[in-house]
Formats: structure tokens, sequence, C-alpha cells
């Protein structure tokens, strides 16, 4: 059986995509953002959840540590991870900073009504754009802060028990 051009260049052609795509099997680039821990966040400007008044960096340097955690109504493992949120709160020994991530403002307002407010600060992020120069990628994304704006370390996902026991043991050690 003779191959004509035609079909030589077919041939070629889908050896070229399949090599191409075994190459691509190996590229391993994951959006990683353990890097940003011991990284200094930079200037910010969010406004508030509740009118249209901004906040900036400021607000981190009032306490020896920040929390600041990224959430919305409608995560349901933001619901899981709210009781630690408040035991958090009730302990008065971190400063409380809630973003609220691409939410209706009405349902962020009652969500915050209903399960309880931990939040010194409630602000709002509606396109997202802020949340990500924070490095967050998914919510619930939670940063401890120190005064000096350094990320100390970063939660992904709802906070669990050890992950609460953790921020009790940084902001009550150092």
């Amino acid at each position: 059986m003779k191959i004509g051009v035609f079909g030589k260049i077919f041939i070629l052609l889908i050896t070229f995509i399949l090599l191409i795509f075994f190459l691509s099997l190996e590229n391993r680039n994951f959006y990683n953002t353990e890097k940003l821990v011991g990284k200094k966040i930079s200037n910010f400007s969010i406004e508030l959840l509740e009118n249209e008044k901004y906040v900036s960096e400021k607000i981190i340097s009032k306490s020896k540590f920040s929390l600041i955690n990224f959430w919305a109504s409608w995560c349901s493992p933001c619901r899981l991870e709210h009781e630690k949120l408040m035991r958090l709160s009730n302990t008065n020994k971190i400063n409380m900073i809630g973003i609220n991530f691409k939410d209706d403002k009405t349902n962020a307002i009652n969500y915050l009504k209903d399960f309880g407010n931990p939040f010194n600060y409630s602000l709002r992020d509606m396109d997202g754009k802020q949340s990500v120069e924070f490095g967050i990628y998914g919510i619930p994304e939670t940063l401890i802060i120190d005064t000096n704006f350094i990320i100390v370390k970063k939660f992904i996902g709802p906070l669990d028990e050890k992950d609460y026991n953790e921020i009790l043991k940084i902001i009550l050690t150092k």
C-alpha cells in the first residue's frame, strides 16, 4: 500500500499532536502559593462590606497578628470553619479580618447576622481581584500576618481543630 503526500502529512500531524500531548503530561506547573509564607504583603485598599468606604493595610498594624479569612455565604466549607473563627475572635489576641469573596452583599451581611460575626473588619472583594493579590485561588483560605505585614502562615481550605490550635500557638507564643 502506497501512502500519498496527504497521508504522510496526516501521519506527521498526528505524531506531532501525540508528542505534544505526552510531553504536556509531564509538565507539572501547579499553582502553588506556599512560597507566599515569609513574604511581605503589599499595599491594598479594600471596600468595607457594609458601606462603600475603603480600608488599607494599616488595619493590620493594629495588632501583633492579624488573621485574614477569605469566605462567602455560598461556600459550604466556610460554614464548617465558622465556629473556629468565632472561637479565635473570642480570644481577643488576634485582629480578625474577613474578606467576602465574589458574593452578594445582602447574603454576606445576613450570613454574619445568622452565624455571628467574628471579624473586626468585614471587607468585600466583589470581583476577586484583591484576593488574587493575596495569593488566594479558592475559598476558604486563611492567612496569618504579623505587624510587619509578613505572611506567617497560610491555611488552604476550611480551618479544622488542628489549624485552630496551630493559630493559637502562633498568636500566644510569639
